[in-house]
């Protein structure tokens, strides 16, 4: 970070407004790979997970999107990335303190998810077509 950034005030998006990057970022963090690898990064803080591990706790994601979700959690300052210079090269990831603050927030929205999943899915259901 530059020292102009950190003398900068930090500016506050606008959800409603349609050019503000608040909704790329939403639609970043709102995903279910997103969640589930900082809750795998946020239970092994502060240390690391590599990215084979990453793969193995996360059923149904595939090397394409895991590798695609780190590289965005990298970019946005929320995870760490660092290479082992071995054959081959193991990759390792952990959260950064503004990831940590996110797993905060996205635990709640996990829990309310898995307590309520039933009541959607009758929902669902009365409605005529289920969501998948």
């Amino acid at each position: 970070m530059t020292s102009q950034a950190k003398d900068t005030p930090a500016v506050r998006g606008d959800l409603f407004d349609p050019a503000c990057p608040t909704r790329r970022l939403l639609d970043r963090i709102g995903t279910k790979w997103t969640s589930m690898a900082v809750k795998v990064l946020a239970q092994a803080a502060p240390g690391e997970v590599r990215f084979a591990e990453l793969l193995r706790r996360m059923p149904g994601v595939s090397q394409k999107m895991l590798s695609a979700t780190l590289r965005s959690l990298v970019r946005d300052g929320l995870a760490e990335r660092r290479v082992e210079p071995s054959v081959p090269p193991a990759v390792h990831y952990r959260l950064t303190p503004l990831g940590l603050s996110l797993d905060t927030v996205l635990a709640a929205v996990r829990d309310w998810a898995e307590e309520h999943m039933a009541e959607v899915d009758r929902a669902n259901a009365l409605y005529g077509r289920p969501e998948r």
